[in-house]
């Protein structure tokens, strides 16, 4: 089946969802709103630092100051780490010099050209960099550092060489390229127009700068529908999909200018059913803010997420074998490993992830659960690290993360439960009032005392607990009553005198 880019736009929304084979692999989702700061330029200023963190808080404008470490502060060689294109090589970090350290580098009040490297996230700042890369259709432009970096998807040795030859001869002194995968076989005059474009951005960019006050932004990156074109409409997808006449007109014309060649591969969906109902992708969506995913086998995968790491454990559920347990627990495993990888891309779940396998006796069986692992996170374009699986049956995993993860951007914490994800039973908030009961009871003049409690609890005091009641009466020689309050959190009470 074809790979296809389904992109939906409504009002203050647009959403974007790669189907690989007919399944949703990637979903990104942008609001009007919320549009996101990844690849923004802004002229900041520092408003405090940190030796002890070797960092800097950077005042931008957003809701929270930026954090700036000093490796993106030092003129050194450093790595670019794009929003939606991860498949590009990675710039070593290093230097000739000893690094010098945050206070020697910067000073509070000073202004400082940044670019937002990661979102906003839960109660963290954006993270920043000096670095500017300025992202364009077939090559990144890195005015900062003096290198040229491949595509590691850019597998032919005799194209690396001409398009590395083309770079040298054509590139600013002082100044780097990644030469992105979409570069193969594309002519050299494509190349070098797209070089000459980024450079002129990058001028604009510094000329805006001198005559700007900080904080303020500089230089937009494109928004979401655009983006995504530029940097996920390659020549591995044979279909874009739009449901919007205005956002298919601007798609056209973004392609005319830049890939004439894919042209004929847009098309505008005009069906009365909704595009992603008529794809299959809402029901995906929902699936996937669910903690529980079940396996086609009977077994089932826990998702737990915090704002630190991520848990994810396997169970074999309904799924008992056919022959013995070892093959039951392998073949469950492995089915796991694809829909693991495959969340973690719908979800865009990253930072430190945890993997519970069930524990397998087998030596060779936990090799082959591994090697499936290590097969499967090849098509994830995040840069992805794994450690071998321990006895245990535990996989250490990081991913990288630049945007929230699809359950922040979608939902929020549950009022009631204030984001536990569970409450405390009615019969443990009823020996919270009893031991309450005994506080007060003693500093309480009156012989009367009243309990005001959600009408569960409520109906256990009445009920199983009621002896427990009694005996507190007798102890303290008060009256007690319970009185219902509708309104009452399930673990809210209070105790006074009648």
């Amino acid at each position: 089946m074809a790979n296809e880019l389904i992109l939906n736009v409504t009002l203050g929304e647009t959403r974007v969802a790669r189907l690989e084979n007919g399944i949703v692999s990637e979903l990104y989702i942008e609001r009007t709103r919320e549009q996101g700061v990844v690849g923004n330029v802004y002229k900041g200023k520092v408003v405090r630092v940190l030796p002890g963190m070797q960092a800097a808080f950077v005042e931008i404008g957003l809701d929270r100051t930026a954090f700036l470490h000093a490796h993106d502060v030092v003129q050194e060689m450093t790595r670019f780490e794009a929003d939606l294109d991860e498949d590009e090589e990675e710039l070593p970090r290093f230097s000739k010099r000893q690094p010098r350290k945050i206070e020697d580098l910067l000073r509070e009040g000073r202004d400082i050209l940044v670019q937002v490297e990661k979102e906003p996230m839960g109660t963290k700042g954006a993270r920043l960099t000096s670095h500017i890369s300025l992202p364009g259709r077939y090559l990144v432009y890195m005015p900062t550092v003096n290198h040229i970096g491949i595509s590691r998807r850019l597998g032919d040795q005799k194209e690396r060489k001409r398009l590395r030859s083309l770079i040298e001869r054509s590139r600013p002194k002082g100044s780097g390229f990644i030469i992105r995968t979409a570069c193969i076989g594309i002519s050299d005059e494509e190349i070098t127009a797209d070089m000459q474009y980024l450079i002129r951005t990058w001028n604009e960019i510094e000329q805006k700068a001198a005559k700007a006050n900080s904080p303020a932004l500089i230089h937009n990156e494109l928004d979401v529908l655009l983006r995504v074109v530029r940097d996920l409409f390659t020549s591995d997808i044979d279909r874009l999909v739009v449901d919007n006449k205005e956002g298919h007109d601007r798609i056209q014309d973004f392609v005319k200018n830049f890939m004439p060649g894919l042209k004929s591969t847009i098309q505008l969906y005009d069906k009365q059913e909704p595009i992603f109902d008529h794809y299959g992708i809402e029901i995906e969506i929902t699936r996937a803010l669910g903690q529980k995913v079940w396996l086609k086998s009977g077994g089932y995968i826990i998702i737990e997420q915090t704002e630190a790491l991520t848990a994810i454990d396997v169970n074999t559920g309904r799924f008992v074998g056919r022959r013995n347990l070892d093959d039951t627990i392998l073949k469950t495993n492995l089915e796991a490993v694809k829909e693991i990888v495959y969340q973690l891309r719908l979800r865009s779940i990253g930072g430190i992830i945890i993997l519970d396998f069930i524990d397998m006796e087998r030596h060779s069986d936990r090799q082959k659960v591994f090697n499936s692992l290590k097969e499967a996170l090849k098509s994830d374009r995040a840069r992805t690290t794994i450690t071998k699986i321990s006895d245990l049956g535990l996989v250490e995993m990081t991913r990288k993360r630049t945007r929230e993860d699809l359950r922040r951007q979608l939902t929020d914490p549950c009022t009631y439960c204030e984001g536990k994800g569970y409450l405390k039973s009615a019969t443990t908030v009823c020996y919270e009032v009893f031991r309450e009961i005994q506080r007060e009871a003693s500093a309480l003049k009156n012989k009367q005392m009243v309990v005001f409690v959600h009408p569960q609890v409520a109906n256990i005091l009445y009920d199983e607990e009621r002896r427990w009641l009694e005996i507190l009466e007798e102890r303290y020689k008060k009256r007690i009553s319970v009185k219902t309050v509708a309104d009452y959190h399930l673990e809210q009470f209070d105790v006074a005198e009648a």
